[in-house]
């Protein structure tokens, strides 16, 4: 591209909108539904109800005797996002009723159908997914309030009470804290195709601060959601099929397909967020951690997953600054990567704090025979040092992190 054609390109190179990316709530949907048309109604009883049905070990039974439905009175993109949720929901409810030692390996058709036909539409895999429960499942207690987790619930829960309220809104806060880096993104891609050193300079002050908000966001996890209940409980239910040895073949779509499929579960690698930060700032993480996250892309909303192909394709700031040899730019993007690194460590910590640790404590308990400890019912055995993504969690994370060091840039 000669400086003419990124000139032009640049006064107008990333709209947002065109990537369902919103320039107040960033990739968190705005104003997500929490009803559909009233044909609709039987799944949203299952949904609305599915604490219970599973605690009661009625929801297999439900589910069983549910109407197979036409999705074509679906009218609408919230409405395709809120009926993939409901029934993701109800799937890994359906999956994982009974725990680990008497999982559903076929989804029966009335549920399959639907579930497979809304997936398809929307571009999104058959299994509850990080745009699901963290990025459409919320709602304001009052709507003219402001988005603080005081102000926030969730539009549909699984088993663990209060933790896993807890779980996704600081996972939404989080989310929402990217939202100025972000936006810095854009702005920064056009400054560094027009040469414009001091608009660059502001969006990567903005994105370190962005980032550093997310970090203070996810500390916020050890006030909302009590270790043993992740891990016993809530962790168990964003388990998918791929990588999971409690699933050699996978689960069985009835139906839909003649096989079973293989689909990861829920996971912080499929937040666009993230990933949009290491495309801009090209850091480029080892072969297995890379081929994992780049998986994790189609698990994405498809226009989530098309900004950040288009940031990994646009101009290099890493290479506009060390072929500029600018100390304040220099140290801006190193203040980027440091506060990345931060988050990552973090993150570390909380998955040190919220797995291994517990891990360890559940393996204790069991030897004692201690049948008092709740949060053991349904502990999956074969998850125990993997995460629901089905990645080898603390290898990945620390790859991950290693990767982010990396590309910090030397004294120019």
């Amino acid at each position: 591209m000669n400086t003419e054609e990124g000139e032009a390109r640049g006064t107008n190179y990333i709209n947002l909108d065109e990537f369902h990316i919103s320039k107040e709530l960033g990739f968190v949907l705005p104003n997500p539904l929490s009803d559909l048309p009233k044909m609709y109604q039987p799944w949203m009883d299952i949904a609305n109800n599915l604490t219970h049905l599973i605690e009661c070990h009625q929801l297999r039974c439900e589910v069983n005797n549910m109407q197979l439905l036409n999705t074509d009175f679906l009218n609408g993109y919230k409405q395709l996002r809120l009926a993939h949720l409901a029934l993701s929901f109800i799937t890994m409810g359906y999956v994982w009723q009974e725990g680990e030692h008497n999982i559903a390996k076929v989804l029966p058709k009335s549920l399959a159908v639907p579930y497979c036909e809304v997936s398809k539409i929307l571009g999104l895999p058959p299994i509850l997914v990080h745009a699901d429960c963290v990025l459409t499942n919320w709602k304001k207690k009052d709507s003219n309030g402001t988005m603080e987790l005081r102000n926030l619930d969730i539009i549909f829960k699984l088993p663990g009470g209060d933790s896993v309220r807890g779980f996704f809104l600081v996972t939404l806060d989080v989310e929402l804290a990217a939202v100025q880096g972000i936006k810095a993104i854009s702005i920064a891609t056009k400054a560094i195709l027009k040469y414009d050193d001091v608009a660059l300079k502001n969006a990567l002050h903005d994105i370190a601060e962005s980032i550093r908000k997310m970090n203070q966001s996810l500390k916020k996890m050890d006030k909302h959601v009590v270790p043993e209940t992740f891990y016993g409980i809530i962790r168990l239910f964003l388990s998918g099929w791929m990588d999971n040895p409690a699933f050699p073949e996978g689960l069985l779509y009835e139906g839909v397909w003649d096989k079973p499929r293989l689909f990861s579960g829920g996971s912080a690698a499929q937040s666009s967020t993230l990933q949009s930060f290491d495309a801009f700032l090209r850091i480029h993480h080892e072969e297995e951690s890379a081929e994992f996250l780049h998986r994790m892309r189609d698990y994405m909303p498809p226009s989530h997953k098309a900004f950040i192909q288009l940031i990994a394709s646009g101009p290099s700031v890493r290479e506009y600054i060390m072929l500029s040899r600018n100390p304040p730019l220099r140290e801006l993007y190193n203040d980027c990567i440091a506060a990345l690194v931060d988050l990552r460590n973090y993150h570390i910590t909380v998955v040190t704090r919220y797995i291994t640790i517990t891990a360890v404590k559940a393996k204790e308990e069991k030897a004692k025979l201690n049948s008092s400890a709740i949060f053991l019912k349904k502990a999956p055995d074969s998850l125990a040092e993997r995460g629901t993504g089905g990645s080898g969690i603390m290898c990945l994370l620390k790859s991950v992190r290693d990767s982010t060091k990396k590309v910090m840039i030397d004294n120019i």
